[in-house]
């Protein structure tokens, strides 16, 4: 870990806390929530080590970048921009793209907006979903699972922090992490964050000292960076529609665990397999269901990502 360099590069109006290592090929990894770069340190060793420039930056709002106060500076042009400025200023054209939750829906965005920049994608656990023009992305999800919904809950600002706030924050991280249950993540305001049971003891692939690292950074920043993408999804909505109907044309890989809550969604299993997907992305190459694994897969089984990953760019 202490060969991972950490600079700062100013892109886009903000500055972005950026960890690389290698040399080679260029390879830009994408966290997600609450996430930071730190969830792709196994995978940035492992590439460094097999000839590739390694590159996990903090998104904006997130551990050492720079988190700008309103939610309307998260949309998902706003991210892909920040990642642009970053290609210019590492002197990179184009490069392997690798996404995880947010992550992931902003690696579909920079694939649909700047192809260009986008050698081939390796996108894990959120699926692309073409804009909707008749409802707003919120809007739907709180038809298909309630106001309980946890995106629902986390679009009013200060709501959701002051339940967090409640929490001890490695408990927090840890519940995030090691959660196993598939089925849509509802909690009620009655109970809250707050009200959840404690966590189970910690899984082999995840350290006391991963939690803390975590719960070290989001204590000093807050979770109010990262909630704010949720809170500009409909914004994003209304900003993308120039591109409604467009295919995502780059070569992908698809890669999802079968405990993760994004693959139960109903109805995301048929897209997925039964060729919806691949209507839209029609480049897509390769679908893996990891069995047994849940949402933070990367983090959780590390080698056999980093395999299906190098599987796939190896081919370029």
């Amino acid at each position: 870990m202490e060969k991972i360099e950490h600079t700062t590069i100013s892109t886009n109006g903000i500055n972005l806390h950026v960890a690389s290592i290698g040399s080679g090929p260029a390879i830009l990894f994408l966290h997600g929530f609450p996430d930071l770069w730190y969830s792709w340190r196994r995978q940035l060793l492992s590439f460094a080590g097999l000839g590739y420039r390694a590159i996990a930056p903090d998104l904006r709002g997130y551990g050492d970048s720079d988190s700008p106060p309103s939610h309307e500076s998260y949309t998902v042009l706003h991210v892909v921009g920040d990642l642009v400025g970053l290609l210019d200023s590492l002197g990179v054209d184009r490069v392997f793209l690798v996404g995880h939750d947010w992550g992931a829906i902003v690696a579909w965005w920079m694939c649909m907006i700047r192809p260009d920049r986008v050698k081939a994608l390796v996108n894990t656990s959120v699926v692309f979903n073409p804009r909707n023009p008749s409802v707003k992305p919120v809007d739907a999800f709180k038809a298909l699972f309630g106001e309980d919904y946890y995106i629902c809950r986390f679009q009013e600002p200060g709501e959701i922090e002051e339940d967090f706030a409640q929490v001890d924050t490695k408990k927090l991280i840890n519940r995030f992490f090691t959660s196993r249950n598939p089925r849509p993540p509802c909690i009620p305001k009655s109970r809250g964050f707050r009200g959840l049971p404690d966590p189970p003891a910690l899984p082999a692939w995840l350290t006391e000292e991963d939690v803390s690292f975590y719960a070290e950074k989001f204590s000093q920043k807050g979770f109010t960076g990262g909630l704010n993408y949720y809170r500009a999804m409909n914004l994003s909505w209304e900003l993308t529609a120039p591109w409604a109907g467009l295919q995502i044309k780059v070569p992908v890989k698809f890669i999802v665990g079968d405990l993760d809550i994004t693959y139960n969604i109903p109805g995301t299993k048929e897209y997925i397999h039964e060729g919806g997907l691949k209507k839209h992305v029609p480049f897509l190459q390769e679908v893996v269901v990891m069995e047994g694994v849940g949402h933070f897969l990367q983090q959780e089984k590390p080698d056999e990502v980093t395999d299906h990953i190098y599987g796939f760019f190896s081919k370029f």
